[in-house]
């Protein structure tokens, strides 16, 4: 009985402190600027902003007080982001460098996605059941994309890639990460025109994809490793690209 209570209490503690601050639309581009996301497609006509995260660095001597910064934005959602929509492009804009909170966003199948961080003080980034076009540009941010559809380009300097695109994919599809490692999982029957290449690593490719390999007369060594092929006839385009990483090809 004692358990059983602990698990309800908990469970109305975290309901507590989630938020949710919604905004009606189904289409247009949705910009993000916020270090810590996930970013789940789903089938409806809202885009959804919630979190679930505390702040444990509560200051007394800020009650009162209005949190100012040099953007000239206020939070505006009640989670520590401001967003708005201008004009069919919705920004969502991080308000601290630093203790910014994580943010889960469940958006429309019919809304691009664009996000952008360029700091140090960024962490995992997350992209689930993603059906229209995904762009991501980020400096230290890891980047994993879970059964999304495309067109994606992503490019990370100090982060690494993992991607697992499903049955319906489409091109193209575009994954720098300079720094880092890209781990890319595509269905046997994916039918591409690829690229690979990597300055300082390695490219490992399952057995199940047999590419037709374009043979190069130019040194291997002297230009780093590069490959490119057509697997099952050609198709859509696939560019994996890692400079001091290696580039990893797995079935899905």
């Amino acid at each position: 009985m004692k358990i059983y209570i602990l698990i309800i209490l908990s469970f109305l503690t975290a309901t507590a402190y989630a938020q949710d601050f919604k905004l009606a639309k189904s289409s247009g581009r949705l910009e993000i600027n916020i270090g810590r996301v996930d970013v789940e497609g789903y089938n409806g006509n809202e885009i959804v902003f919630s979190s679930s995260e505390r702040d444990h660095d509560k200051d007394e001597r800020a009650a009162g007080l209005k949190e100012i910064n040099s953007l000239g934005l206020e939070d505006n959602t009640g989670l520590g982001i401001n967003v708005s929509d201008k004009g069919g492009v919705i920004t969502v804009q991080q308000l601290r460098k630093m203790n910014s909170p994580k943010i889960t966003i469940k958006v429309p199948k019919g809304v691009i996605i664009s996000y952008k961080y360029e700091s140090q003080y960024g962490g995992e980034v997350t992209f689930k059941n993603v059906e229209s076009e995904i762009e991501v540009s980020a400096q230290y941010n890891n980047v994993e994309l879970e059964n999304c559809s495309g067109p994606v380009t992503v490019k990370t300097i100090y982060g690494h890639v993992e991607a697992s695109f499903n049955e319906s994919a489409k091109g193209p599809i575009s994954i720098i990460s300079v720094y880092g490692f890209a781990d890319v999982a595509l269905p046997a029957t994916t039918k591409a025109n690829l690229k690979m290449s990597t300055s300082y690593g390695e490219i490992l490719v399952a057995p199940e994809f047999k590419i037709d390999i374009e043979k190069q007369e130019n040194n291997m060594i002297s230009r780093g490793n590069r490959v490119s092929g057509k697997i099952n006839g050609g198709g859509m385009s696939i560019d994996l690209n890692c400079n001091y990483g290696k580039v990893y090809l797995r079935k899905r």
